[in-house]
Order: C-alpha cells, then sequence, then structure tokens
C-alpha cells in the first residue's frame, strides 16, 4: 500500500520561504516520478512542479518558475518543495503525488496548508 504523508505548511508573510516535505513508504519510491499540486480555496488542483524518478528532470508551472525548487532523496524516500518568495497567490493546500512520469497521479497524500497572508 502506497502511502505519502506531506509535512511543513504553516503560516508565513508575503516574500517568506518554506520547505515541504513529503515522506513516502510502501513502495518502491525511487522507481516513479514525483509531484507536487496545490488547491486554492474554491479553486481545482493545479499543478506545481514535478520531478523524474531519477531526480534528472524537473517541470514547474509557470507560476513557480525561478520560485520553487522541487528535490528528492530515493534513498530516504523523500520529495521536497523548496518555495522562496511566496505571495498571496501561493496559498492553498498542497499535496505530493506519485507519478507514472507521463503526467497520470494515482497516489496522493492528505495535503499540508500554506498560508500567506501579512
Amino acid at each position: 500500500q502506497v502511502q505519502l504523508v506531506e509535512s511543513g505548511g504553516g503560516l508565513v508573510q508575503p516574500g517568506g520561504s518554506l520547505r515541504l516535505s513529503c515522506a513516502a513508504s510502501g513502495h518502491t519510491f525511487a522507481s516513479y516520478a514525483m509531484g507536487w499540486f496545490r488547491q486554492a480555496p474554491g479553486k481545482e488542483r493545479d499543478f506545481v512542479a514535478a520531478i523524474s524518478w531519477n531526480g534528472r528532470t524537473t517541470k514547474y508551472a509557470d507560476s513557480v518558475k525561478g520560485r520553487f525548487t522541487i528535490s528528492r532523496d530515493n534513498a530516504k524516500k523523500m520529495a521536497w518543495l523548496q518555495m522562496n518568495s511566496l505571495s498571496l497567490e501561493d496559498t492553498g493546500v498542497y499535496y505530493c503525488a506519485q507519478g507514472d512520469g507521463m503526467g497520470n497521479y494515482n497516489y496522493w497524500g492528505p495535503g499540508t496548508q500554506v498560508s500567506v497572508s501579512s
């Protein structure tokens, strides 16, 4: 059974930083791409970033390019999302997900809340 658990969310002021973590268990983590998504209040869940199984390829939504960095450590079964220069528009629940490398995500964590407010 695949389990993903996010942590690291919280309240931060505009311009601040947060680092989200995603801990995986119950599967061969190293075989799968990982992604981060977010859902703002009243909106649909949107793609934020993704990283290939070996960490060599990353992809970002235009809205976070240059501010967010996705990374992973297969030995630790962990993925991270470093978020810098946060703005009010980055508020939402952030989810990590396991993907097949083709844009399909089958397993999701419960999410962690990120609130950007002055």
